[in-house]
């Protein structure tokens, strides 16, 4: 354990175990990691025992996002009342964390979390970044039609009707509750098969990190078809079937203490920005079953929710 390094996560793990998750006395609280965020878990695990009896346990590094993890951390995490999962690879998107949810858990992933993104990022203001996202998740449910443009060339269309928006505020005090730490986000489950268009990804990528040039993806009827100007990700979805190529998420980016780094957990809230995932969304409110999970972030984007503007060039207009 590197004592240094341990006293300046302190604050920000205090703020994950207090304000965040309001973790309480007695709660069943448990604590998943892999070897990359050890020093991540030994800050959390040490903030906790202040609150209540932790338990932390660490598993194999998953091989990409959305992988799920061994059944018996699955059961754990079904069988506790908090939970946090500061991991190299992203659990979000699981049936073991989905589930652990639907059995009245709350909890946060805090996929690819490195120390400083987490003494950086953490400490912000959440009551500020959940306003924007619930104004946002409430655009969102209320639309039908999405276009998205950038001057890059992307020129997306896809459909929303009858799916909701979900906000990823940070604030994680409920029974059922989740959120990516550090939050800040607005996402919803664009309806299969609709969407349509050329997206150029110019922010990072999953699980490649920061972009030197653009990707662009040409999708039709909801799926990826083409994949240009990156072999490593065309071979990645080349390695899957369908289902991995499915368009199945649209989000709005609304931290205003990112930044674009490379590390897609932040760059995916990077205010203004928008990403969009490809694979499983069964976990909010989405009907496609897949094994990965895969966010592209796009900067600077133009978006209209059925016909009226809603972000302009990265900025905002909420």
């Amino acid at each position: 354990m590197d004592i240094k390094l341990q006293k300046r996560l302190k604050r920000p793990a205090e703020i994950v175990i207090k304000e965040c998750l309001s973790v309480k006395k007695g709660e069943r609280f448990v604590i998943i990691i892999d070897e990359p965020c050890r020093e991540i878990g030994y800050a959390l695990f040490n903030a906790a025992k202040a609150v209540t009896d932790p338990i932390m346990v660490e598993m194999l590094p998953r091989e990409i996002h959305g992988e799920e993890p061994p059944s018996l951390i699955a059961e754990l995490m079904r069988n506790c009342d908090v939970f946090v999962a500061p991991t190299s690879h992203s659990l979000t998107h699981t049936q073991a964390r989905i589930q652990a949810c639907a059995h009245g858990a709350r909890g946060a992933t805090m996929p690819g979390i490195t120390p400083d993104l987490m003494i950086r990022a953490l400490d912000a203001d959440y009551r500020r970044i959940s306003a924007l996202a619930n104004k946002a998740s409430q655009a969102l449910t209320q639309a039908r039609h999405v276009l998205i443009k950038t001057k890059l060339g992307t020129h997306l269309e896809l459909s929303v009707e009858n799916r909701t928006g979900d906000p990823d505020t940070g604030i994680i005090n409920k029974p059922k509750a989740f959120s990516n730490l550090p939050a800040g986000e607005a996402y919803a489950a664009p309806v299969e098969g609709k969407s349509n268009g050329t997206v150029v990804i110019d922010g990072s990528f999953a699980p490649l990190g920061f972009l030197k040039k653009p990707v662009r993806l040409k999708i039709k009827h909801g799926e990826i078809k083409d994949v240009s100007g990156n072999w490593e990700i065309a071979a990645i979805f080349k390695k899957y079937g369908k289902k991995e190529r499915i368009l199945c998420e649209l989000g709005i980016g609304t931290n205003y203490k990112a930044a674009i780094t490379g590390n897609v957990l932040e760059d995916e809230k990077v205010l203004g920005t928008i990403h969009v995932a490809f694979g499983n969304n069964l976990g909010f409110g989405g009907k496609n079953k897949a094994c990965i999970h895969l966010d592209g972030i796009v900067r600077k984007p133009y978006v209209w929710l059925d016909g009226k503007p809603f972000i302009e060039n990265g900025r905002l207009l909420l």
